[in-house]
């Protein structure tokens, strides 16, 4: 059996060395477009700033040592440019001499990757892109002579990047055509991580775009000009399925290769993975472009495994994620709440602020966990933006989403628990314990988007904090009733529905459980304070404007 792999690094790699575990017998001929066939394209980032200060640290396998350990063919700067399907060969050009040939195959894997989006503006010619260790070591040299750099989208690689470019001493500044960084956050969530940006000197510019880069600066689509002695584009990535069309295989509809559950491509004898292949998202079971080196290690292992006579599947993405930005954590999977809102999902929100150990051990950190489910308690999504924890909740909450469980079955969950590590409570038992009152009946939630519609159908603001927290800071309109107090003044509060908030929403769901003791109709506005005053609503609020929606 001769199986010819199209691409290295995660996909490609993993197809290989595992197939050789596999089977001893088969001949195996990886051609790779770059001069580099096996490296850390996470990492390439990190050595802007000197974070990772040896490049070669980055490079983790070369084709003396592949065919030394695993008999491979590898052959670097050496481009597949067709693929006969018919005749089971692929075209191959040796970019160092220029020679053409033809290789023969009797299984083909597809792994060329993702190519990064470049804007169309005048000048583009003159930014970067960071997807190879070419790509890196151009940018490397740009910056030994750059004192300004503008990277041009909010999303994972243009705020790893802009941290680095940062740390290593430049003025930066991000450019991004959403009203937000990281799109796949929910706007209040988005919102921390920009704080975060902006206090380590990260000028944003969101909203906008790119109109042209000049010499030594750009012009944003409102004709300011940003000085920029380096460009990165950083807009995101788009399946390379330019040799799949051109062999005539099925093209899914989110623009990457369609393939089946073994990872086969609409030939049975070309099989795609890694950034070019279209994944299986676990929430609605619809195609998903997922560009994560976890889930293209991971399926090059599945199509050794098919090709070996293995039986198995590649099963369906959650999309877990997760960056540093400068001191901040992000992490996600799943889906968000805006997503499932516009996919018509009638969905409930847990939004929680618990600190990442006990609180009375030292160095405990505060964390935003939020939590997206359906109405009858199917998990969706989590996200969480803090320090230290984040990552472990998150991982918690995205196995539980792949193993289908219910948001309120996160308080049975047993978790390792000591004080330097976690709570009695952990945060994710605390989101099912707040999800079980809701979904029972005994708590009734508001977002922090819907409020302004509450108040003006008429209901009352009602905080449950103590006089020196409200005059830190509420919301308009607000009434003050400690909740200490509250028991005693119940007959004194204004008629019709109550919006009940305290500082994360603790206390405001005693007040909730007390007042509908007594008849009214209250709903605990998800997350208190911490939420709302760092959501668009708050922070519109807080600068004189009118209140807003979702965003």
């Amino acid at each position: 059996m001769k199986v010819v792999i199209v691409g290295g690094v995660a996909g490609g790699m993993s197809t290989a060395a595992r197939l050789r575990r596999l089977r001893e017998d088969a001949e195996i001929v990886v051609l790779e477009r770059s001069g580099y066939v096996s490296f850390a394209n996470c990492g390439l980032p990190y050595h802007l700033s000197g974070t990772i200060a040896d490049r070669d640290d980055l490079l983790l396998q070369t084709p003396e040592t592949l065919r030394a350990r695993f008999g491979i063919d590898v052959r670097v700067r050496h481009e597949v440019t067709a693929v006969d399907t018919a005749a089971r060969t692929v075209t191959v050009t040796d970019l160092s001499t220029g020679a053409v040939g033809t290789e023969t195959y009797d299984h083909l894997v597809l792994s060329p990757g993702a190519a990064p989006f470049v804007p169309d503006v005048p000048g583009r010619e003159r930014g970067h892109t960071l997807r190879t260790v070419e790509d890196l070591d151009a940018l490397v040299e740009a910056v030994a002579h750059a004192r300004s750099a503008v990277v041009l989208g909010a999303g994972f690689i243009g705020l790893e990047a802009a941290e680095n470019l940062r740390e290593r001493g430049l003025d930066v500044t991000v450019v991004e055509l959403a009203d937000q960084v990281m799109a796949p956050l929910d706007p209040e969530m988005a919102l921390r991580v920009a704080d975060e940006l902006e206090a380590h000197g990260v000028r944003l510019e969101l909203g906008t775009s790119l109109a042209s880069l000049e010499e030594c600066s750009v012009t944003l689509a409102d004709g300011r000009s940003v000085d920029a002695d380096l460009v990165l584009f950083a807009v995101g990535v788009r399946p390379d399925t330019t040799l799949a069309r051109a062999a005539g295989l099925a093209i899914g509809p989110r623009g990457g290769i369609a393939v089946d559950d073994q990872q086969r491509t609409s030939d049975r004898r070309v099989f795609a993975v890694g950034d070019v292949a279209e994944k299986t998202d676990a929430v609605d079971g619809g195609a998903a472009l997922v560009p994560l080196a976890n889930l293209a290690n991971r399926h090059g292992r599945r199509v050794a495994d098919t090709l070996a006579g293995r039986t198995v599947r590649s099963g369906a993405s959650v999309s877990t994620a997760i960056v540093r930005v400068f001191g901040l954590t992000v992490a996600m999977s799943g889906w968000s709440e805006k997503r499932a809102r516009a996919a018509g999902v009638d969905v409930g929100v847990v939004h929680t602020h618990p600190a990442s150990h006990a609180g009375y051990y030292p160095g405990a950190q505060p964390m935003t966990l939020k939590v997206v489910h359906r109405r009858d308690g199917r998990l969706l999504g989590v996200q969480a933006v803090g320090h230290e924890g984040v990552d472990k909740r998150v991982d918690v909450i995205a196995t539980a989403l792949q193993a289908g469980l219910h948001v309120d079955e996160l308080a049975d969950l047993e978790l390792a628990y000591a004080p330097p590590f976690g709570s009695a409570k952990d945060p994710v038992n605390v989101v099912g314990y707040v999800a079980e009152n809701r979904l029972a009946g005994l708590d009734d939630a508001i977002q922090w988007h819907e409020v302004a519609e509450a108040v003006g159908a008429g209901a009352t603001l009602l905080d449950v904090r103590t006089p020196e927290e409200f005059a830190a800071g509420h919301l308009p309109g607000a009434l003050n009733v400690p909740l200490d107090g509250l028991r005693r003044q119940v007959g004194a509060l204004p008629a019709g529905e109550l919006v009940v908030y305290c500082g994360v929403g603790q206390r405001a769901h005693v007040a909730d459980r007390l007042l509908r003791q007594h008849g009214r109709r209250v709903r605990n506005l998800d997350g208190g304070w911490q939420t709302w005053s760092t959501s668009p609503a708050g922070r519109a609020a807080a600068a004189g404007a009118p209140a807003v929606g979702r965003g």
